[in-house]
């Protein structure tokens, strides 16, 4: 099913195994057949999270100008991410991967259904994803935590729980 009219849809895009920046510039690439891609991150370079020892990813974001739905383009990430070499049935989860994309934010919609929250719940924990998507979407409103993801990416600063590293392009 197809929306009447396009929505801007927050992507964030991860990768810690093999050619990692190549992994990030295919799914960049990848995102134009799901719509515009109205915008694009630099390409920052991150200290893993979580439970699983690995090595740093490199991370990015964009916007894309869909009409797919949400269910549909969360659908169409994972087939870029099974296309591309990840394989998410067989691997850990937080582990290492090739890439990784979530859907952050569909607009200002809010959407529960099985396998899909948006906005991401663990988006204003996560400075891997705040810190590349405020500059492409600062101004977005993030409608559950009634804030803007720059807002949120200062929140999260300030706090002092950044995990950003250094950077790359």
């Amino acid at each position: 099913m197809a929306r009447s009219s396009p929505v801007n849809a927050c992507i964030a895009l991860g990768s810690n195994v093999g050619d990692r920046l190549a992994s990030i510039e295919s799914a960049m690439q990848a995102l134009g057949q799901l719509g515009e891609v109205l915008a694009r991150s630099t390409i920052v370079e991150t200290e893993p999270v979580g439970p699983v020892s690995q090595g740093p990813f490199l991370n990015a974001a964009a916007i894309v100008a869909t009409r797919l739905e949400a269910k549909q383009l969360l659908l169409s990430l994972l087939d870029i991410e099974r296309r591309l070499g990840r394989d998410r049935k067989n691997a850990p989860r937080w582990g290492p991967r090739v890439i990784d994309l979530d859907l952050i934010l569909y607009g200002e919609d809010v959407v529960v259904e099985e396998g899909l929250t948006v906005p991401h719940p663990r988006m204003h924990e996560r400075m891997f994803v705040l810190g590349p998507l405020a500059e492409v979407a600062g101004r977005m409103r993030v409608p559950t935590l009634n804030a803007t993801v720059a807002e949120l990416r200062d929140r999260l600063a300030a706090a002092g729980t950044s995990r950003t590293v250094g950077g790359s392009n």
